[in-house]
């Protein structure tokens, strides 16, 4: 299904975030939204995930039910296992062994297959975002938003987890769209990179990115700066 916003209007009290704003977004994909912060991106994020509604225009191809968020804040249940938390969202949508043998599929995936037993409070910050990755594809959806999901973290520990999720998205491949202001981390996840300025919100470019995932920082970083 094609996932579109169209001459989308959006205010926060006097101010005009959105001006009949208009995207579509390419199914099974990874499109990284990439401004300066506070320029509206999450508010855009907050749209199509159907936390906030716009003034007026369409949103279509979102369903609620399709959705995994992944957020700069982990949000784990700081009472259950890392096993607990990936099989948290799948109680109510799957028999509990299909959805333990998921859910330990997942967290093998990120590399936390011994950490399965372990509580939040026991983790590393790179862990817990690791997990939040293997909540994110566990859930039977079809879409995944992503928001400043790296903020947080060193470069090193950044590219690891970002080498993570890709791991899993090369062979599970969702929609994505990702919101950043970091340029690496577009570059790194992108196949699509929308570039956006405010006052209000607008596409002041858009990129396709075909170099191969193990060559991307370095190579296609010059592409876009030649532009």
């Amino acid at each position: 299904m094609s996932l579109k916003l169209e001459n989308i209007t959006k205010f926060y009290g006097d101010r005009l975030i959105l001006d009949r704003f208009s995207l579509e977004f390419k199914p099974g994909s990874v499109t990284c939204l990439f401004g300066p912060s506070g320029c509206g991106k999450t508010t855009l994020l907050n749209l199509i995930g159907g936390v906030t509604a716009p003034d007026s225009g369409t949103i279509s191809g979102f369903a609620a039910e399709m959705i995994s968020f992944i957020f700069q804040e982990t949000r784990l249940l700081p009472w259950k296992t890392v096993l607990g938390n990936v099989i948290f969202p799948l109680i109510d949508k799957l028999p509990e062994k299909q959805a333990t043998e998921i859910a330990r599929k997942f967290i093998s995936m990120v590399g936390l297959e011994n950490e399965a037993g372990l509580f939040p409070h026991q983790l590393s910050g790179g862990m817990k975002q690791r997990v939040s990755i293997a909540r994110a594809f566990a859930y039977p959806g079809s879409l995944i938003l992503m928001d400043e999901a790296f903020q947080n973290l060193d470069n090193t520990l950044k590219y690891n987890i970002l080498d993570s999720f890709l791991k899993i998205w090369e062979v599970d491949r969702r929609t994505v769209v990702f919101v950043t202001h970091d340029i690496d981390e577009a570059i790194k996840l992108g196949q699509e990179i929308i570039f956006l300025n405010n006052s209000p919100l607008q596409v002041i470019q858009s990129l396709s990115i075909s170099t191969v995932y193990p060559d991307r920082v370095k190579a296609t970083a010059k592409e876009i700066y030649h532009q």
